[in-house]
């Protein structure tokens, strides 16, 4: 079964930068597509980047195209999201999540992580 532990969370400033990271665990992480998806209080989980088994395609939202990129290190068995020109409207608990399909839907990612939660301060 795979695990799934993120960190690299906390609070910066608005136009600051964070790097967050997810280290998989159990079964065979290497294969899997994974993304990260966030949840700000009160609102429903969403999509924000994913990442096929080889790094060689990725998706990301709209809404960070141009600030957030994602990578995977398939010999440390990380996923990482660097994020910048981070907003307030960034806040949220940012969790990483495999899926058997490189996704973009919530519904399609299964085997969460706990959560990191990133707070930005205008």
């Amino acid at each position: 079964q795979v695990q799934l532990v993120e960190s690299g969370g906390g609070v910066v400033q608005a136009g600051g930068s964070m790097r967050l990271s997810c280290l998989v665990s159990g079964g065979t992480p290497t294969i899997y597509p994974m993304g990260w998806l966030r949840q700000a209080p009160g609102k429903e989980r969403e999509f924000v980047a994913a990442i096929n088994w080889n790094g060689g395609n990725r998706h990301y939202a709209d809404f960070v195209k141009g600030r957030f990129t994602i990578s995977r290190d398939n010999t440390q068995n990380t996923i990482d999201l660097q994020m910048n020109s981070l907003s307030p409207e960034d806040t949220a608990v940012y969790y990483c999540a495999v899926s058997s399909v490189l996704a973009t839907q919530v519904a399609d990612f299964r085997s969460w992580g706990q959560g990191t939660q990133v707070t930005v301060s205008s």
